[in-house]
């Protein structure tokens, strides 16, 4: 009898205390039926819950359950870290990530293992139709996903979302990558461009409300902006250049303006409009360059990417 494939979910947790067990009873709902031909495992990832009781949930999960896998962090690290912390104890053909709090439709994982059977190496799930949601986070949404087309080669048109299935090779070159600021999105795409979406439902959370606040969401934008591309530092040298020339150019102009018409008060609200313009450019310029060093400083000091403080598994049967 050949050996079956295996499925390894990855769910980070983040004060899903009252959810957890329903994602759990889902999956294995799934892979009792239609996916039933694998074999699968969960690693559940608690992420520094503030509620005290995420992890402690987890750990009745593992004692009841087969094929789980329980991951305690030291600290909230945020969901990158936590994804990050799980692959490290993947060991399946498959890597599937999907969310805690039951917004993640895992019964329609046989769209997904459709398109990794026609050959695509990721499959990110796409919500054709979303619940509503506040404009802070069609915003957020729309400045990652515009980032990642400019600074990791997104094919134009393919969407991020959190809920995604990869190959057990790009997993691994996933989990190589140490430093402590990691961009999942860009990780996949560094790795393969064979990807594709597939439409499926999107659904209410089966309780609390998304811990993605503005920082966390400004964390996220930052770790794709700064750590798999040179192109901002580029774009900085280029409109550095564009400002220097439209200042020399408009110098020129004052001072030709001035011969032709001395009665011209060539007067000082320009120059200072000029200044604050260009001092606030510069500001930018400077922040962005020292968020760079920042970084850089910070991965030479080896700041972990997270800190398992328990592990625990269920023994198989």
């Amino acid at each position: 009898m050949d050996k079956k494939e295996k499925i390894s979910f990855v769910i980070p947790c983040y004060n899903s205390t009252n959810t957890i067990a329903r994602v759990v009873d889902e999956i294995k709902e799934v892979m009792a039926g239609p996916m039933e031909r694998y074999d699968y495992e969960i690693v559940l990832v608690n992420d520094g819950s503030p509620d005290g009781t995420t992890f402690d949930a987890i750990k009745e999960i593992v004692n009841k359950e087969k094929y789980i896998k329980g991951v305690n962090l030291s600290r909230n690290f945020g969901q990158p870290s936590a994804v990050m912390a799980g692959l490290n104890k993947a060991s399946g053909d498959y890597v599937v990530c999907g969310d805690d709090d039951g917004q993640t439709p895992f019964l329609e994982l046989p769209k997904l293992f459709a398109k990794i059977e026609q050959g695509y190496d990721v499959v990110e799930a796409r919500y054709a139709v979303r619940e509503r949601r506040s404009l802070f986070r069609k915003f957020g949404t729309f400045l990652n996903e515009s980032m990642a087309t400019w600074l990791i080669a997104k094919p134009k048109g393919l969407e991020l979302t959190t809920y995604w299935v990869v190959r057990k090779y790009v997993a691994e070159e996933m989990v190589m990558y140490q430093n402590p600021y990691p961009y999942l999105g860009g990780l996949m795409m560094r790795t393969t461009q064979n990807v594709c979406n597939v439409d499926v439902t999107h659904r209410e959370r089966l309780s609390g409300k998304s811990g993605y606040s503005l920082k966390k969401m400004m964390e996220l934008w930052l770790n794709g902006f700064t750590s798999f591309s040179v192109k901002p530092l580029r774009l900085m040298s280029w409109i550095g250049m564009l400002i220097a020339v439209g200042g020399f150019l408009f110098g020129v102009y004052i001072i030709i303006n001035k011969l032709l018409n001395p009665a011209v008060n060539a007067g000082y609200s320009s120059i200072m409009s000029l200044m604050l313009f260009m001092f606030g450019v510069l500001f930018f310029f400077m922040g962005m360059l020292g968020e760079y060093v920042g970084r850089i400083y910070i991965s030479l000091n080896r700041a972990p990417q997270f800190v398992v403080k328990n592990y625990m598994e269920s023994q198989d049967e």
